[in-house]
């Protein structure tokens, strides 16, 4: 059996982020409005520049990003959000979080959404999430032109998929908002934190504000002063900055960012060209328009029963490689019928069929190809071992 490498290790910090955290340190100028050459600031203006947006605001999670894009809207309380049934319960939470209600709509078997069910419950919702759930992106083309003839505004959740592009444009930016993650397992790694980009400078300006720009500290962002002015004093603040800290761990690794893209899809690629091989594994193909920036990897088992299933991850688990079945393990939170904080969640059948087979394994952009190898051999013997009993 091959070596396993570590696969939960989480993208190196570079050498330059460590010197720029020990002078924040030496200084104590934590909190990002303490200056107005704020390392926050200058992520954000950095990150706009580097996706094609117009603005960003740099926050404590992605799930604070969805939340206050929600807010942002001005959603009625109790407005309906529709979302994916495949998505992390974060995203669920934050709907709930901005008095909104989550009604979930259907996945297929390529884990993207069911275009059929979103279009049926589309008319009865005021705001869409579309989660781009492990860098799986669903067809925004037919997405979007559902969603403008209905004037409902879509907020993407691209916690996975920073560097993805859908036809040319990086995922992101499609939708009126695009929300991204920096915590430890996505391709830029801060621990936490997250960042919100769109054009829209009134929905922007309300955002800064409500993350805890308080009294005047909106006018150290270099732009939209006029909008900034209309809502001083007239929205709640939620206190979801991002620190200091965080921004200088962000900044040096954007350079890095295309080449971690680039890797993550050669090594997506090839554990999939080696797992397609098996008759009992199905490896989701790309949609054409789409260019995926992977840092793990989905499989559906094929002709399996439960209990072989369950023997599958078991003999993995035994030979060191976590190969979760998402619907198959206790208490996983991307499983929408675990969201018991949902008052009304009814069953998605075509999306707990798929999840009972869809198997998630990490696979990160910084492995070689030989590491590749000795993941995918693994998961082979695995299934081989299993099926032979």
């Amino acid at each position: 059996m091959p070596n396993l490498p570590n696969l939960t290790a989480a993208e190196a910090i570079p050498d330059a982020a460590m010197g720029e955290v020990e002078r924040i340190l030496k200084t104590g100028d934590l909190f990002r409005y303490g200056s107005d050459q704020s390392p926050v600031a200058l992520l954000e203006a950095e990150f706009a520049k580097a996706l094609g947006s117009k603005y960003a605001l740099a926050v404590s999670s992605c799930s604070a990003a969805l939340f206050l894009s929600l807010k942002a809207l001005g959603l009625p309380r109790d407005a309906k959000v529709l979302i994916p049934a495949f998505t992390f319960a974060a995203v669920p939470s934050s709907v709930i979080h901005a008095e909104c209600v989550p009604v979930l709509c259907e996945c297929n078997e390529n884990y993207r959404i069911d275009l059929e069910d979103f279009a049926h419950k589309l008319p009865e919702v005021s705001a869409v999430i579309v989660s781009h759930m492990r860098g799986h992106t669903s067809d925004m083309d037919a997405i979007m032109a559902l969603c403008d003839a209905a004037a409902v505004p879509v907020i993407e959740d691209a916690a996975h998929s920073l560097g993805t592009a859908w036809d040319g444009k990086n995922i992101g930016t499609i939708g009126k908002v695009g929300c991204f993650s920096f915590q430890s397992y996505k391709l830029l790694n801060a621990g936490e934190g997250g960042i919100m980009i769109t054009d829209d400078e009134n929905l922007i300006a309300q955002a800064v504000i409500m993350s805890g720009a308080y009294e005047h500290n909106w006018k150290k962002h270099p732009v939209l002063h006029d909008a900034f002015a209309q809502w001083q004093n007239r929205l709640p603040l939620y206190n979801l900055r991002l620190n200091t800290l965080s921004a200088a761990l962000i900044r040096p690794q954007l350079d890095a960012l295309p080449n971690r893209v680039a890797k993550g899809r050669r090594n997506h690629d090839h554990v999939a060209a080696h797992l397609d091989s098996c008759s009992w594994i199905s490896v989701p193909a790309a949609l054409p328009p789409e260019q995926r920036a992977p840092d793990s990897i989905q499989f559906n088992l094929v002709g399996m029963t439960d209990s072989q299933v369950d023997a599958f991850t078991a003999q993995a688990a035994a030979s060191g490689l976590k190969a979760e079945v998402f619907g198959r393990s206790q208490d996983n939170a991307r499983a929408f019928w675990n969201w018991d904080f949902i008052e009304h969640n009814p069953d998605q059948p075509k999306t707990r069929k798929m999840l009972s087979r869809a198997c998630d394994v990490r696979l990160p952009a910084r492995l070689s190809l030989e590491e590749c190898d000795a993941v995918a051999q693994t998961i082979l013997t695995a299934i081989d071992a299993t099926m032979a009993a």
